[in-house]
């Protein structure tokens, strides 16, 4: 090592009991060299001690108290400075002696020569300094490659493994490198090392691999990103010769969460196509099935005719069913949030999900019991949840669908609710930090191979056969807990069934009391207490027409218009209304506008919005919309809770 600076100058001690001695080492080494010196050997070790940066000890052999070999091997136990002996000896063996005893680089006849000196206090001086560098490089090399968040594999040219930080590995000089690796990943790192020394130093390879990792949990996959490059040592030697490192870095963080933003990136660009096409679709669909109820309700048919009517509501009404499902995925994530209580809603569904277990004979034509559903008790501090109670259900809905069809053969589907730590992060006010709810639908089927699991929530995908599944049905599983802050777990076995998980926030607040529908349905009965002088706005004729049938049929009087003039118009001919019943996408002015309109001229007006556009409905807060399509009853029981 070479200094040139006042900062760099190393620090000497000499020790010797004469001061004369001293006073001629200081002359002569004081231009290079930092200098400390004492007569007393006793007290030279307490200045080493203070000084661990002294480099050099040049140290005289006969002094009182303690020989300079025995001075030297003392600071040998606690100082690694390189030492030169000073002696007067002319006895060689006890030279030799002195310096072994020492453990001495160097030794030094007196009178010394100061030309042959100076060289001698440079060299021992630089090879102390060398050694102190080299082992401070070695300490932050095994630093680093303990800290290193990856594993990292020295090898040289044969794929011998030099140096290794792999932790369930213990560094054995000489064995093969690939013993570092999972069996899934060593074929791969072969051919790197093959492609590296093909290539040569200023080459490098990026390559990620899939190996299964067999754990508690089953089969689960973790990703690799590894690098390798060629090292330029041996010096001088071919890169095929050159030694190699290779680093394995853990990425399956990295790859799930792009995989997640891949997938709500397809969410939301499905949400967006369907946002855009829903409010058309929407009101056609509302014009044909009001159309065709009111149809049922003017005209006898006979029982051909009736199947024919019933296949053509049917129809219609599993074509709003798809367009709701497309609309899932771009609604807003706090639409309509609130606390639910999960041992009521499991207990409300209970039949619903039953029935969704059954199976139609392709015989007979007749429904049978397919396979039998089990929901177990609630925990005790099983809190409630922060989420939509009516996505929820469909959730439930689809899960216990998707089970009955993956068991062909009948079985069990078990439905459990239980407390989980929270994981996910930025939750709303209202939810709990530190606890989740993960609702359990567990099937004896068929399973999933990991091929399937990696697509199930794509949209459009599905393994059932044409005419039986949309692909939606996991899909919007998936938004609806995306935007309920919660996450989707999934764990299937080929041959051994699968679990689906829905892990939802808990809430900080209970949920209100339960309305009981019938008391709506009670006040809203067959025979309404009185009729209503109602507007119908929209701008579709079909739709408000359809509109205007279910609600004369239930014996209002009810006045159209399809814009804000016309609707202006009705109140200036008719007078005041009761009830408004308005579009909330029209051309000119929409609904909201409308409504603001015709309140100041009649300020004790009730506003029903409907809509065939639910993103619109959720963003402008309008939160009890009656969606498009709609039926008769669904029409009398939004009118009874404006009451």
């Amino acid at each position: 090592m070479i200094w040139n600076s006042a900062e760099e100058r190393p620090s000497i001690l000499l020790v010797d009991d004469e001061e004369e001695i001293l006073v001629a080492l200081t002359d002569l080494l004081e231009d290079q060299y930092d200098i400390l010196s004492t007569t007393d050997p006793l007290h030279a070790l307490e200045i080493l001690r203070a000084h661990p940066d002294i480099a050099t000890i040049i140290s005289d052999q006969r002094m009182p108290g303690l020989t300079g070999d025995q001075l030297l091997a003392k600071a040998r136990t606690f100082s690694d400075a390189r030492s030169i002996l000073l002696t007067g000896y002319a006895d060689l063996d006890a030279v030799v002696s002195a310096l072994n005893q020492g453990q001495v680089q160097a030794y030094v006849h007196k009178p010394w020569d100061s030309d042959a000196l100076r060289p001698l206090v440079g060299e021992v001086t630089q090879h102390c300094l060398a050694q102190r560098a080299l082992r401070t490089e070695q300490a932050l090399l095994r630093g680093l490659m303990e800290a290193l968040p990856i594993g990292l594999v020295f090898s040289d040219a044969q794929g011998r493994c030099i140096r290794s930080n792999v932790r369930n590995r213990a560094e054995v000089a000489g064995e093969d490198e690939l013993t570092h690796y999972p069996q899934q990943l060593r074929s791969r790192i072969r051919e790197m090392r093959e492609e590296v020394a093909r290539q040569g130093h200023d080459e490098q390879i990026v390559a990620e691999e899939i190996p299964d990792v067999h754990g508690k949990g089953g089969v689960q996959t973790r990703w690799h990103e590894v690098t390798r490059l060629a090292l330029a040592w041996p010096q001088g030697a071919p890169s095929s010769e050159a030694w190699q490192v290779c680093m394995d870095r853990d990425v399956t963080g990295r790859v799930l969460m792009e995989s997640r933003l891949r997938q709500a990136d397809k969410l939301q660009s499905l949400g967006t196509l369907a946002g855009g096409i829903a409010h058309d679709f929407n009101n056609l669909l509302a014009a044909i099935s009001g159309s065709l109820e009111l149809l049922e309700d003017v005209t006898d048919f006979d029982e051909t005719g009736r199947n024919l009517l019933k296949n053509a509501v049917d129809s219609a009404q599993r074509g709003a069913v798809l367009t709701r499902r497309l609309l899932q995925f771009g609604r807003p994530r706090e639409a309509r949030l609130a606390p639910v209580k999960i041992d009521g809603l499991l207990h409300d569904l209970r039949d619903l999900l039953a029935q969704s277990l059954k199976r139609r004979d392709g015989g007979a034509g007749k429904e049978k019991l397919a396979c039998a559903l089990c929901v177990k008790d609630m925990p005790e501090n099983v809190p409630d949840i922060w989420s939509d109670p009516d996505q929820l259900e469909m959730a439930l809905l689809n899960l216990c669908v998707n089970a009955r069809d993956a068991m062909p053969h009948g079985g069990h589907v078990t439905i459990e609710a239980r407390v989980v730590p929270q994981r996910m992060k930025d939750l709303p006010v209202q939810c709990s930090s530190s606890v989740a709810v993960a609702l359990d639908v567990i099937d004896q089927g068929e399973g999933m191979s990991p091929e399937v699991m990696k697509r199930i929530f794509d949209p459009f995908f599905t393994t059932k056969e044409v005419g039986r599944g949309t692909g939606l049905g996991l899909s919007g599983v998936y938004g609806f807990v995306n935007r309920s802050y919660g996450e989707v777990l999934v764990e299937s076995t080929p041959g051994k069934g699968t679990r689906m998980t829905l892990v939802l926030p808990a809430a900080l607040q209970s949920a209100p009391p339960a309305v009981n529908p019938r008391k709506i349905e009670e006040r809203s009965g067959a025979n309404p207490t009185q009729a209503q002088k109602i507007l119908v706005v929209d701008d579709e004729d079909p739709v408000r027409l359809v509109t205007e049938g279910f609600l004369k049929l239930e014996g209002h009087d009810v006045a159209g218009a399809s814009s804000l003039e016309e609707a202006l118009a009705r109140v200036d001919e008719r007078g005041a209304f009761d009830v408004a019943v308005i579009d909330v996408r029209m051309p000119g002015h929409d609904g909201v506008a409308c409504a603001e309109a015709l309140r100041q001229i009649l300020p004790t007006l009730k506003i029903l919005f409907v809509s065939g556009h639910t993103g619109d409905v959720l963003a402008r807060g309008l939160a009890d919309a009656l969606p498009k399509p709609f039926t008769q009853e669904s029409l009398r029981l939004a009118l009874a809770r404006l009451d």
